[in-house]
Protein backbone atom coordinates (compact mmCIF):
# COMPACT_ATOMS: atom_id res chain seq x y z
CA UNK A 1 0.00 0.00 0.00
CA UNK A 2 1.53 3.49 -1.26
CA UNK A 3 0.48 5.58 1.55
CA UNK A 4 0.82 9.27 1.43
CA UNK A 5 3.46 11.45 2.76
CA UNK A 6 2.72 13.45 5.91
CA UNK A 7 4.30 16.82 6.40
CA UNK A 8 4.33 17.83 9.81
CA UNK A 9 6.53 20.38 11.48
CA UNK A 10 8.55 19.14 14.89
CA UNK A 11 5.82 20.04 17.02
CA UNK A 12 2.55 18.32 15.21
CA UNK A 13 4.91 15.39 14.91
CA UNK A 14 5.41 15.29 19.19
CA UNK A 15 1.44 16.11 19.28
CA UNK A 16 0.68 12.57 17.28
CA UNK A 17 3.39 10.61 19.17
CA UNK A 18 1.69 11.63 22.57
CA UNK A 19 -1.38 11.15 21.78
CA UNK A 20 -0.44 7.16 20.09
CA UNK A 21 1.27 6.99 23.56
CA UNK A 22 -1.66 7.72 25.67
CA UNK A 23 -3.70 5.39 23.49
CA UNK A 24 -1.46 3.00 24.06
CA UNK A 25 -0.81 2.83 27.26
CA UNK A 26 -3.69 4.50 28.62
CA UNK A 27 -7.24 4.05 26.77
CA UNK A 28 -6.29 0.40 25.54
CA UNK A 29 -6.35 -1.10 29.15
CA UNK A 30 -8.99 1.23 30.28
CA UNK A 31 -11.38 0.20 27.10
CA UNK A 32 -9.85 -3.79 27.78
CA UNK A 33 -10.84 -3.46 31.79
CA UNK A 34 -14.41 -2.44 30.31
CA UNK A 35 -14.54 -5.57 28.14
CA UNK A 36 -13.61 -7.24 30.96
CA UNK A 37 -16.43 -5.71 33.44
CA UNK A 38 -18.62 -6.18 30.78
CA UNK A 39 -17.94 -10.25 30.48
CA UNK A 40 -18.99 -10.52 34.26
CA UNK A 41 -22.53 -9.66 33.67
CA UNK A 42 -23.42 -12.79 31.59
CA UNK A 43 -24.88 -12.85 28.42
CA UNK A 44 -22.96 -11.12 25.61
CA UNK A 45 -26.02 -11.13 23.22
CA UNK A 46 -28.08 -8.25 25.13
CA UNK A 47 -24.91 -6.93 26.94
CA UNK A 48 -25.14 -3.48 25.65
CA UNK A 49 -22.15 -2.29 27.95
CA UNK A 50 -19.76 -4.97 26.21
CA UNK A 51 -20.96 -3.99 22.56
CA UNK A 52 -20.30 -0.47 23.59
CA UNK A 53 -16.85 -1.00 25.13
CA UNK A 54 -16.53 -3.38 22.19
CA UNK A 55 -16.83 -0.37 19.71
CA UNK A 56 -14.62 1.92 21.58
CA UNK A 57 -11.71 -0.71 21.42
CA UNK A 58 -12.44 -0.83 17.65
CA UNK A 59 -12.23 2.80 17.11
CA UNK A 60 -8.96 2.89 19.37
CA UNK A 61 -7.54 0.21 17.48
CA UNK A 62 -8.03 2.16 14.23
CA UNK A 63 -6.80 5.57 15.46
CA UNK A 64 -3.81 3.22 16.45
CA UNK A 65 -3.01 2.09 13.19
CA UNK A 66 -3.55 5.75 11.28
CA UNK A 67 -1.49 7.36 14.11
CA UNK A 68 1.11 4.72 13.21
CA UNK A 69 0.97 5.26 9.41
CA UNK A 70 0.83 9.07 9.57
CA UNK A 71 4.43 8.64 11.57
CA UNK A 72 5.90 6.32 9.55
CA UNK A 73 4.99 8.40 6.18
CA UNK A 74 5.99 11.75 8.14
CA UNK A 75 8.23 14.31 6.83
CA UNK A 76 9.41 17.30 9.01
CA UNK A 77 9.33 20.42 7.53
CA UNK A 78 13.15 21.65 7.40
CA UNK A 79 13.14 25.20 6.76
CA UNK A 80 16.17 25.52 5.68
CA UNK A 81 15.29 23.95 2.27
CA UNK A 82 13.28 26.98 1.46
CA UNK A 83 13.73 30.35 0.67
CA UNK A 84 13.56 32.63 3.97
CA UNK A 85 12.12 35.13 1.99
CA UNK A 86 9.43 32.83 0.47
CA UNK A 87 6.03 31.38 1.59
CA UNK A 88 7.02 27.84 2.72
CA UNK A 89 6.06 25.27 4.82
CA UNK A 90 6.29 25.91 8.42
CA UNK A 91 6.14 29.99 7.96
CA UNK A 92 3.83 32.24 9.35
CA UNK A 93 2.00 34.27 6.59
CA UNK A 94 0.31 38.14 7.18
CA UNK A 95 -2.00 38.97 4.47
CA UNK A 96 -4.59 41.64 3.37
CA UNK A 97 -7.75 40.88 1.82
CA UNK A 98 -7.46 43.39 -1.04
CA UNK A 99 -11.33 43.39 -1.22
CA UNK A 100 -12.20 44.68 2.95
CA UNK A 101 -8.41 45.57 4.12
CA UNK A 102 -9.12 43.34 7.07
CA UNK A 103 -5.30 41.60 7.35
CA UNK A 104 -4.75 37.79 9.10
CA UNK A 105 -2.50 36.16 9.82
CA UNK A 106 -1.92 32.21 9.48
CA UNK A 107 0.84 29.10 10.27
CA UNK A 108 1.39 27.35 6.75
CA UNK A 109 1.59 23.52 7.68
CA UNK A 110 0.93 20.19 6.39
CA UNK A 111 -2.67 18.89 6.33
CA UNK A 112 -2.46 16.84 9.08
CA UNK A 113 -1.67 19.74 11.10
CA UNK A 114 -4.40 22.09 9.69
CA UNK A 115 -7.05 23.39 12.05
CA UNK A 116 -8.09 27.07 10.36
CA UNK A 117 -9.69 28.11 14.13
CA UNK A 118 -5.91 28.26 15.43
CA UNK A 119 -4.64 30.05 12.47
CA UNK A 120 -3.05 26.98 10.97
CA UNK A 121 -3.88 26.26 7.44
CA UNK A 122 -3.07 23.61 5.39
CA UNK A 123 -0.38 23.99 1.83
CA UNK A 124 -3.09 21.85 0.48
CA UNK A 125 -6.18 24.89 1.16
CA UNK A 126 -6.81 26.91 -1.57
CA UNK A 127 -5.07 29.73 0.23
CA UNK A 128 -1.85 27.76 0.77
CA UNK A 129 -1.04 26.56 -2.24
CA UNK A 130 -1.74 30.22 -3.54
CA UNK A 131 0.95 31.96 -1.31
CA UNK A 132 3.55 29.10 -1.69
CA UNK A 133 6.29 30.15 -3.46
CA UNK A 134 5.40 33.89 -2.90
CA UNK A 135 7.15 36.93 -1.84
CA UNK A 136 6.60 39.78 1.19
CA UNK A 137 4.36 42.30 -1.35
CA UNK A 138 3.07 40.01 -3.64
CA UNK A 139 -0.77 39.72 -4.30
CA UNK A 140 -2.11 36.24 -4.95
CA UNK A 141 -5.21 35.22 -5.96
CA UNK A 142 -7.31 32.52 -4.34
CA UNK A 143 -10.32 30.50 -5.81
CA UNK A 144 -13.01 30.47 -3.68
CA UNK A 145 -16.57 28.91 -4.09
CA UNK A 146 -17.62 33.03 -3.49
CA UNK A 147 -15.27 33.87 -6.25
CA UNK A 148 -11.68 34.80 -6.64
CA UNK A 149 -10.64 36.80 -3.52
CA UNK A 150 -6.73 38.42 -3.71
CA UNK A 151 -4.27 39.07 -0.84
CA UNK A 152 -1.35 40.75 -0.61
CA UNK A 153 1.42 39.34 1.35
CA UNK A 154 2.58 41.77 4.18
CA UNK A 155 4.67 39.98 5.88
CA UNK A 156 6.57 36.37 6.39
CA UNK A 157 8.10 34.96 9.72
CA UNK A 158 9.78 31.62 9.84
CA UNK A 159 8.54 29.15 11.80
CA UNK A 160 10.24 30.31 15.05
CA UNK A 161 8.75 33.48 14.02
CA UNK A 162 12.24 35.25 13.08
CA UNK A 163 11.45 37.72 10.16
CA UNK A 164 14.05 36.77 7.11
CA UNK A 165 16.67 38.99 7.47
CA UNK A 166 17.65 40.77 4.01
CA UNK A 167 20.31 39.13 2.00
CA UNK A 168 24.00 41.53 1.92
CA UNK A 169 24.40 42.69 -1.69
CA UNK A 170 27.67 43.24 -2.74
CA UNK A 171 28.00 46.60 -4.76
CA UNK A 172 30.34 46.27 -8.02
CA UNK A 173 33.35 48.93 -7.55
Amino acid sequence: MNEKEIVLTAEGLAKLQDELDELKTVHRKEVNDRIRQAKEYGDLSENAEYEDAKQEQAFIEGRILKLEGMIRNSRIIDESEYAADEVHLGATVKVKDLKNGESYEFHVVGSAEADPASKRISNESPLGRAMIGHKKGETVDVATPRGVVKYKIEAIKNGNGATPAKKATKKAS
